[in-house]
């Protein structure tokens, strides 16, 4: 279905991106002023349709509507003042300097549109992560297909009515539908592709993108992993751990998916886990079945992946420290934390996406650090200590996306930081001007002034006297 709630066909589809190719030379000749008008559009379309986006996600997998606010509403508009506010110095072409030889001509960068790009979102935060990458799409001046997961159709819904709003459709069009949807977008040859979602699905994408010789941004995710050490405020520790850990139900791609703590503070912290998620989200599995503020899993399918790990991480030997009650007909899990872990359960090898924390000693920081990274390179890393050698040493001896130290999530709300991950967990970065450049080319333009260039010194034939003298010294002063 596209943003005029016409049903998708593989012609369809067609004609939309070949619409938007015509389009896209129209729209590269935008100034600042009328792309950032264009945004204020749809900031306030966001701000109009915000009971609809509440509605929406609690149809979807009850999301709480104070999470909406805080992970969607507020956070894509935050995006967007910024974006206004910063446009006009990103796209002003930038002088560069000109080298020696080259006297007489002179150098500029301008950040051109790569044209026509294609948006895949994921279930998860389905405004959030559709609307920040276009909002930068949108600003770098390009035509955009947003196709946002069948997995929360209600959140879709309001998605196409908020940009159908903002845009036609041969600048931005909201394609919905199924995998084969999917699949007939990826044998288009966009100019750029933004994937929003799990690190299989996104070989799958790099594959088809690498058939156009396409660009592309890919928004993985991994097992993010939290350090706390043996001088951590542990409360402050685990009230964000629990916090974010529970946020969307656990289903979150930048959520700790594991803590590394101290041996000395080890029952201390678990202790302060099941303390805070009691205090947030009730005292009993009863009241945390009934709280307005748990999500639940998005489907049948991720309720019994977790569930899953849970059984499984449990008859290896796994001591059950907090929750893991669970309701297959609601999609109810009860936070779970989890300690005394053997190194063969599953819960190590996947990406939990879900309300389970598990918890592992560590003797010393070196330690922590090779278990760290013998695993693929995480999008998300947390540190809670008071040692300032600690947190420089750990983050010096590790790869990965943002870090976030003695807080959680601080590294994806702002936008003057890079957010993507790393090899595995991600290609790219997006969130304010590094969204802007994602969705940019850099142009390099050069142009000679001069009527005597230095350059005709290196004209054929080669071997002249002055040529000599000059490469000569050319070479030993560059």
């Amino acid at each position: 279905m596209t943003s005029n709630g016409q049903t998708m066909t593989p012609v369809n589809i067609s004609a939309v991106f070949k619409r938007q190719q015509v389009h896209q030379f129209t729209l590269a000749r935008t100034t600042a002023r009328m792309r950032i008008e264009k945004l204020r559009q749809l900031h306030a379309a966001v701000l109009r349709h915000r009971a609809a986006m509440q509605d929406a996600m609690a149809a979807d997998f009850r999301k709480p509507l104070h999470e909406v606010d805080i992970s969607e509403v507020i956070t894509v508009n935050s995006e967007i003042r910024y974006t206004i506010r910063h446009l006009q110095s990103w796209m002003r072409p930038r002088r560069v300097q000109v080298r020696l030889p080259l006297l007489g001509s002179s150098a500029r960068v301008v950040q051109e549109p790569k044209g026509v790009c294609l948006i895949m979102g994921p279930w998860n935060f389905p405004f959030n992560l559709n609307l920040i990458p276009l909002v930068a799409a949108v600003a770098a001046g390009n035509c955009v297909i947003v196709k946002p997961s069948e997995h929360a159709p209600h959140s879709a819904a309001v998605l196409r009515t908020i940009i159908a709003e903002c845009f036609p459709e041969e600048e931005v069009a909201v394609i919905e539908g199924d995998v084969e949807v999917g699949q007939q977008l990826l044998e288009l040859p966009f100019n750029h592709i933004f994937f929003t979602g799990s690190t299989a699905v996104g070989k799958i994408v790099m594959t088809a993108a690498a058939r156009h010789l396409t660009s592309v941004t890919l928004e993985l995710g991994g097992k993010s992993p939290v350090v706390v050490d043996e001088t951590a405020d542990l409360d402050r520790a685990a009230s964000r751990i629990a916090w974010i850990k529970c946020l969307n139900g656990g289903q979150t791609c930048i959520a700790p998916d594991y803590i590394l703590v101290h041996e000395s503070v080890h029952d201390a912290l678990v202790e302060r886990l099941a303390f805070w998620i009691k205090k947030f989200y009730g005292e009993s599995p009863e009241a945390r079945q009934q709280t307005p503020d748990l999500s639940r899993a998005i489907h049948d399918r991720q309720f019994q992946f977790v569930k899953g790990l849970l059984e499984d991480a449990l008859e290896r030997g796994a001591k059950l420290a907090f929750g893991g009650t669970n309701d297959r007909e609601t999609r109810f899990i009860d936070p779970a934390v989890l300690t005394d872990i053997p190194g063969d359960a599953a819960i190590w090898k996947h990406e939990i996406f879900g309300l389970l924390l598990p918890v592992r000693r560590y003797q010393n920081l070196e330690e922590a650090i090779a278990y760290i990274n013998s695993g693929d390179k995480p999008l998300a890393f947390y540190i809670f200590s008071r040692r300032e050698q600690h947190i420089r040493t750990v983050i010096r001896e590790t790869r990965g996306g943002g870090v976030c130290v003695n807080e959680c999530a601080l590294q994806f709300f702002n936008p003057e930081l890079p957010f993507g991950g790393h090899n595995g967990s991600g290609i790219g970065k997006y969130h304010g001007e590094s969204g802007f450049r994602e969705f940019s080319n850099a142009r390099g333009i050069a142009r000679q002034h001069s009527p005597y260039p230095t350059t005709n010194i290196f004209l054929p034939p080669y071997g002249s006297r002055l040529m000599n003298l000059a490469l000569n010294w050319i070479s030993r002063w560059l």
